[in-house]
């Protein structure tokens, strides 16, 4: 996902659909699972349990603690709380060489550090914008439910995008029930 880009130029922590974080995924053998900070940080997450922190190497330091190997089948379990949970997949690349992908965390605006201090925790969007075909949208609000950027609003019933607010996550194209949105490549 990082071709052609200076490693102190790249955050952290960036943004990914869950297909991508499933090709993420599908590329690694071994896995670890920790507790997430942040959920523990805020002692209770109301969207998801506290063990979505995952990791693709050992050497990997965790996040919250708890860190243990887990199966390709308890990964896939992790990946369908996300999508039913509407979790924001934010992979974390690897401190010794930032084009490298070390984990993915699996957010939320109830406890992630990311959503509640955005100007403390510098995140990249990613690869993917959203793109909303207006006239087909029934205005009906459940993309901007799980919009935790902000990108997506409703004013006096009428749908208000914010695009440059968009960071390419997918969820909001995960749960649109006329199927009117759609993740298109952000073209930078």
């Amino acid at each position: 996902m990082e071709e052609n880009v200076e490693d102190e130029d790249l955050s952290f922590h960036y943004v990914c659909t869950l297909d991508q974080a499933r090709d993420l995924v599908r590329d690694r053998e071994r896995f670890w699972v920790s507790e997430c900070g942040c959920r523990l940080k805020r002692e209770k997450c109301k969207r998801s349990r506290t063990d979505v922190c995952l990791m693709f190497r050992e050497e990997t330091a965790d996040f919250g603690g708890g860190k243990r190997e887990i199966s390709r089948n308890e990964v896939e379990s992790i990946l369908r709380e996300a999508e039913e949970k509407h979790l924001v997949p934010r992979p974390f690349r690897n401190g010794k060489n930032m084009t490298e992908t070390d984990g993915i965390c699996f957010c939320c605006d109830d406890c992630c550090e990311y959503f509640l201090k955005p100007d403390e925790h510098k995140c990249d969007k990613g690869d993917f914008i959203e793109s909303t075909d207006l006239d087909a949208c029934k205005n009906c609000g459940d993309c901007t439910d799980v919009c935790y950027f902000g990108a997506r609003k409703l004013e006096g019933g009428k749908l208000v995008l914010d695009e440059d607010a968009c960071y390419g996550c997918g969820v909001c194209a995960s749960v649109c029930p006329e199927e009117c949105i759609e993740m298109v490549s952000r073209g930078d």
